[in-house]
C-alpha cells in the first residue's frame, strides 16, 4: 500500500490529465474490472494518455464518490491478464509503477496511469480488428474512430516518412521549372562548391528525395516530396486531392474585414511548397519591430531570434503536415501574434516536442530539401528555439496542441506580454483592492483568463513553475472567492473571469456589443476561426440558410447594461446548468439546451461552450452542424458561414 490520497487530491487528478472514474464493483460488490476499462485504456493511449481510477464512482452531477475495492488484488490481476492477451487489447503500455494501489477515506482504490502510445503501436485497439476496435478520447468520453481515421493511424505506424512514395506517371513535365531553378540558386548561394550544383535536374531531385526508382517494376518518377516542393498546382491536386495552403494577414478587431493580405492556391502562382515558403516568410517578417535585413533576396543576415523562430514555425508546419488529411495548411499573421495549422496530429506529445531533442518528422524528404538550403533544424531543436525567442521578448509562452476530431496540429505564437500592463489596469479597475491583494500567481491566473479568454491547469503549468496539484488548489480558491468561474470537467476544465461581485456576469461574456479577449482555444481572437479554420473549414451548404433576414443588426444587439447583462447571464446559466453539470448528458438533452439558450437571441460558439461546459469543437462537430442543416438554428451571417463573428439563434417556429 502506498501513501494515502485525499478526495481533494483525486479531484485534482481530473485537471492534471485526462481522467476517468470507474466504480469497478462487479455484480455482487466483490470488485471486478469493468469491460469499459479497455475502451478508456485504448482511447487514452490513442490520444494523449490519462488516468483511470478504479473504486471511485462519478455521480450524474460530476461529483466523485469513493466506493473502494473490496478485492483490489482481483482487479489488478484481471488488468494484467488482459494487457497480455492480444484478444483483449493490442498493446500493453503499462509498467508496474503505472498501476498504484492507494488508500482514500479508509477505502482502497487503484490509480492506473495510461501513457500516450508511441506511433509504431498505434492504433491501440480492442480485439483483433483495428477498424472496429479503435477508440479516442473526446470531451464526453471514449469515441469509436472512423475507418479513415484508423487507416491514417495504421499508415503512420508503418511509414516513417509519408512523402517518399513514388508517384507513377508523374515526371519532370509536372514541375514548375522556375521554382526548381530558384531552389538551385538558393542552394548554390547557401552551399557554394557543393558537387550537386552542376548535376542535371533528375539527379538533383534523386539526391534530394524528390525522384525515385522502383527496382521491382523498373518504374521511376517524382516522389510525393518532389511534387509538393516543386510541382504545379493542377498536377499537385491530381496526386493530393485535398491539397490546400493558405496564408492570411488579418486585422485584430474588424470582423467585417476577413484579411488584409492573402496567399492561397488560387491559380495565380505555382502553388507548391517552396514558393509558398518564400512568399509567406517574407510577409511574416515584414515590418517586424526588430532589426533585420535580407541579402540576395533570401539569405538572412543579422536577423534576430524572432525571425529564426518564425522561419522554424513555418518550416515545421510544412514538413510535419499530413497532406492526405481533410484540412489544409493555414498560416495567419495578426497584430497580436501568429498561428500555424497543419493537417495531421502530433507524432510525439506536445510537451515532448516543446522540450526538444526528439524528432519524428512526417515528411523527411521535404525536411531534407529545406535543410539543404539552411532552413529548418534537426534533432527536434526547432521548437526550443521558438520558446527561447519568445522568452527573450517577454511574450506569453507559445502554445502547441492537437485536435484529434479535426486531425490537425496547431501552434500559437502570441506577441503580448506575460502580464500586459493594460490587462493589469483593467483588472484593477474592475476588482480594485481585491486584485491588489492577490499574490503573483493569482494575478497571473486572472490576467491569463482576461488575455486569452480562459485559463486552465495545463495553461498555468506552461507559464509558471508550480506543481499541478498546487495550481488546482489556487484555481479553486479563486473560484471560491468569485474571481473565476469553472466550466467543463476532467482535463477539459477551464475557468473564465468572474464579476466584480456575485451579482455580475463574467467580464468577458460574449454578448453582442462587448469587446472580447482572444481565446486560448482559438488564439488571436479569431486567428484560427477564419475560412479554412477549425471552426468553419470553408463555406459549405451545411451552414447555409435560405434567408438573410437575421443578418442585419437590430436593437436587440445593442450593448446591455451591466445589470441587464448580469440578469441575462444568470438566466442562461440556469438553462444550461443541468447539461453543464453532467459530463455524459444524452445527445438530445444537449441539443434541446442549445435551442433553449439560443431562443430569441444570437449566441456565439464560445459563449455556448462556456455555458454548457463543452469545447467549441465538440459543440460544432456533434451538435451545431446538424441543427443548422436541419433548419433548427439560424446563422447571424448566413451568406458567410465562416464569419469570425458568427453567432447562432434558434429558428422561430413559423420559419422552421
Amino acid at each position: 500500500m502506498v501513501a494515502t490520497m485525499t478526495r481533494t487530491e483525486i479531484e485534482a487528478l481530473r485537471e492534471e490529465a485526462d481522467f476517468e472514474a470507474k466504480a469497478a464493483q462487479g455484480a455482487r460488490g466483490e470488485s471486478e474490472l469493468p469491460r469499459s476499462f479497455w475502451a478508456s485504456y485504448a482511447a487514452m493511449a490513442n490520444t494523449d494518455g490519462g488516468r483511470i481510477v478504479l473504486g471511485v464512482a462519478e455521480q450524474a452531477d460530476g461529483r466523485l464518490e469513493v466506493v473502494g475495492l473490496r478485492n483490489p488484488r482481483r482487479v489488478r490481476k484481471a488488468l494484467w491478464d488482459g494487457l497480455n492477451n492480444r484478444q483483449v487489447v493490442s498493446a500493453s503500455l503499462l509498467r508496474d509503477a503505472d498501476v498504484v494501489e492507494t488508500d482514500c477515506e479508509s477505502r482502497v482504490v487503484v490509480v492506473v496511469t495510461v501513457p500516450r502510445a508511441p506511433r509504431a503501436l498505434r492504433p491501440v485497439h480492442l480485439g483483433s480488428n483495428p477498424l472496429t476496435g479503435t477508440f479516442r478520447r473526446g470531451f464526453e468520453g471514449d469515441y469509436r474512430c472512423s475507418q479513415p481515421a484508423v487507416r491514417r493511424m495504421l499508415a503512420e505506424a508503418l511509414e516513417d516518412s509519408r512523402d517518399a512514395q513514388l508517384l507513377p506517371g508523374f515526371g519532370l513535365g509536372d514541375l514548375d521549372r522556375d521554382s526548381l531553378a530558384a531552389y538551385r540558386n538558393v542552394f548554390r548561394s547557401t552551399r557554394p562548391g557543393h558537387p550537386w550544383i552542376t548535376i542535371e535536374d533528375t539527379e538533383l531531385l534523386r539526391n534530394l528525395g524528390g525522384w525515385a526508382h522502383d527496382r521491382d517494376t523498373g518504374k521511376e518518377g517524382l516522389t510525393l516530396a518532389g511534387l509538393l516542393m516543386f510541382g504545379r498546382q493542377p498536377t499537385i491536386l491530381e496526386a493530393v486531392h485535398t491539397y490546400l495552403v493558405d496564408y492570411q494577414e488579418q486585422p485584430l478587431d474588424d470582423p467585417e474585414q476577413r484579411w488584409l493580405d492573402r496567399i492561397t492556391t488560387d491559380g495565380t502562382w505555382s502553388g507548391n511548397l517552396f514558393d509558398f515558403f518564400r512568399r509567406v516568410y517574407e510577409r511574416l517578417v515584414r515590418d517586424l519591430k526588430v532589426p533585420f535585413r535580407m541579402e540576395h533576396g533570401h539569405h538572412r543576415r543579422d536577423e534576430t531570434h524572432v525571425h529564426e523562430a518564425l522561419r522554424e514555425a513555418l518550416v515545421n508546419t510544412l514538413i510535419h503536415a499530413d497532406y492526405a488529411g481533410s484540412v489544409g495548411i493555414l498560416v495567419v499573421r495578426r497584430p497580436d501574434g501568429f498561428s500555424f495549422r497543419n493537417p495531421g496530429t502530433l507524432r510525439v506529445a506536445a510537451e515532448v516536442a516543446l522540450a526538444g531533442g526528439t524528432s519524428d518528422c512526417r515528411n523527411r524528404n521535404l525536411q531534407k530539401m529545406f535543410q539543404l538550403i539552411g532552413e529548418g533544424e534537426q534533432a527536434g531543436s526547432g521548437l526550443p528555439k521558438i520558446l527561447r525567442a519568445w522568452q527573450e521578448q517577454s511574450w506569453r509562452r507559445p502554445r502547441l496542441w492537437e485536435e484529434t476530431e479535426l486531425e490537425c496540429s496547431k501552434l500559437w505564437l502570441p506577441m503580448s506580454s506575460l502580464v500586459p500592463p493594460e490587462a493589469v489596469a483593467r483588472l484593477q479597475a474592475q476588482l480594485g483592492a481585491r486584485f491588489d491583494a492577490l499574490d503573483a500567481l493569482d494575478r497571473l491566473a486572472l490576467v491569463t483568463a482576461l488575455v486569452e479568454g480562459k485559463v486552465s491547469n495545463q495553461r498555468l503549468r506552461e507559464v509558471s513553475a508550480e506543481h499541478p496539484a498546487d495550481l488546482t488548489a489556487r484555481l479553486r480558491d479563486l473560484v471560491g472567492r468569485g474571481l473565476l468561474l469553472p466550466s467543463g470537467r476532467t482535463r477539459g476544465t477551464f475557468y473564465t473571469l468572474g464579476g466584480t461581485d456575485e451579482s455580475e456576469p463574467p467580464l468577458e461574456v460574449l454578448f453582442r456589443g462587448g469587446k472580447t479577449a482572444p481565446s486560448s482555444e482559438h488564439p488571436g481572437a479569431g486567428s484560427l476561426q477564419s475560412p479554412g479554420s477549425s471552426e468553419h473549414l470553408a463555406p459549405s451548404s451545411e451552414h447555409s440558410a435560405p434567408s438573410s433576414e437575421h443578418s442585419a443588426p437590430s436593437s436587440e444587439h445593442l450593448p446591455l447594461s451591466r445589470a441587464a447583462a448580469s440578469e441575462a447571464w444568470k438566466q442562461l446559466e440556469a438553462l444550461a446548468g443541468p447539461v453543464r453539470a453532467t459530463r455524459k448528458a444524452p445527445h438530445a438533452d444537449v441539443e434541446a439546451t442549445i435551442l433553449r439558450v439560443c431562443a430569441g437571441r444570437f449566441v456565439s460558439l464560445r459563449t455556448l461552450a462556456a455555458l454548457l461546459g463543452r469545447t467549441s469543437d465538440t459543440l460544432r462537430v456533434h451538435y451545431l452542424t446538424a441543427l443548422i442543416r436541419e433548419g433548427r438554428l439560424d446563422l447571424r451571417y448566413p451568406d458567410r458561414p465562416s464569419h469570425p463573428a458568427q453567432e447562432y439563434r434558434t429558428r422561430e417556429p413559423e420559419h422552421a
